[in-house]
């Protein structure tokens, strides 16, 4: 069962469900922060279009400044214009940036503490034909190793527009990771979304539907044990969700997770559910080492450890293909996702 406190899409199971890009989410997020404080700007490198900025520079051509194609320039202005008071948000593709000017954003950004937000956009395979120069799928890993660094993936266009609005608020350096393609559109408006908390988007427990809130079955519920617990990220989390659906049909007693943020990681919504499920599947867009999966498995491994398979790129680089065909290839479909839930039940008996 979706979670009925979340107020998910409850068409995003229908084969029609409504595709956006996550891309242009953070577009329309940037547009309404900089509405509400005069001290955001806007940094681009040469991709305006692309990243989805030429709304916020539309609007704010004074608080606009497109650097051209020279991330690490792009990074250290960023840093100084924060030294002066500024809020900014700067863009490329994720390849290039946090990937070409990975040093920049350390030194100048991260290490003097400054609250740039980096939006990577274009980021995972699903990049499609663009290839495996321009397929960031080692983001994840370069930045949430940055002391200070806040890492978000969101799912879909609503969560990436709330994810920039909040990162604005915040004083933290912040990285966004972003998709290209259209994805499905998961969570509302009304969906909950808070930098730092993971959600439970899923559950098999949560059948009942009666006039109690969700809530009070979570504390009805609690003694009951599930069979596995999925932990996804980004534009995967909708085929983490079918599949889950799948088990729950055959019997399976499952449960999902969005951790749409990274770093800093909610372990104690990852420990609890380890220990409702006795065995984790994490699904990421990303190259298993270092990403999304190993940041689970590092809290676990000090916490509560349980038997985990970790659906994403198996240290390859990408390459020219369509983006389904592309996810496909590089192991991290439904079926894949299936696979590796099967697989870890078998190893938790």
């Amino acid at each position: 069962m979706l979670s009925s406190d979340l107020e998910l899409n409850p068409k995003l199971f229908d084969p029609d469900v409504e595709q956006q890009p996550i891309r242009k989410g953070f577009g329309e997020g940037l547009l309404l922060a900089g509405q509400a404080d005069k001290r955001i700007v806007g940094l681009c490198a040469d991709l305006t279009d692309s990243t989805h900025m030429n709304m916020f520079a539309a609007k704010f051509p004074e608080r606009f400044i497109e650097i051209g194609v020279a991330e690490q320039n792009l990074a250290a202005v960023a840093s100084g214009m924060a030294h002066m008071g500024k809020i900014p948000f700067i863009t490329s593709y994720a390849m290039f940036s946090p990937g070409r000017n990975w040093e920049q954003i350390r030194t100048t950004i991260a290490y003097n503490n400054v609250p740039v937000k980096i939006a990577g956009s274009h980021a995972g395979v699903s990049v499609g034909p663009d290839g495996g120069t321009h397929q960031a799928i080692e983001d994840i890993a370069i930045t949430r190793v940055i002391p200070r660094m806040v890492v978000i993936s969101p799912c879909d266009a609503i969560e990436a527009r709330k994810a920039t609005i909040a990162a604005a608020k915040t004083n933290e350096p912040t990285y966004i990771r972003l998709a290209r393609e259209k994805t499905p559109v998961m969570t509302t408006d009304e969906t909950l979304f808070e930098i730092g908390k993971a959600t439970i988007v899923f559950d098999s427990r949560f059948k009942i539907q009666d006039s109690r809130s969700a809530q009070d079955a979570r504390r009805k519920t609690q003694g009951h044990i599930l069979d596995i617990g999925i932990i996804a990220t980004g534009a995967l989390l909708h085929k983490a969700l079918k599949v889950a659906k799948e088990l729950d049909d055959k019997g399976k007693s499952v449960a999902v997770m969005n951790l749409a943020t990274i770093k800093p990681l909610d372990e104690d919504a990852i420990i609890r559910l380890a220990h409702e499920a006795g065995a984790i599947v994490t699904v990421e867009e990303h190259q298993i080492a270092g990403g999304m999966g190993s940041a689970v498995a590092e809290c676990l491994a000090a916490h509560y450890p349980v038997p985990i398979e970790f659906v994403g790129v198996h240290d390859k680089f990408g390459q020219s293909g369509k983006p389904e065909e592309l996810i496909e290839l590089y192991g991290m479909g439904e079926k894949d996702i299936r696979e590796a839930a099967h697989k870890v039940i078998l190893r938790k008996k």
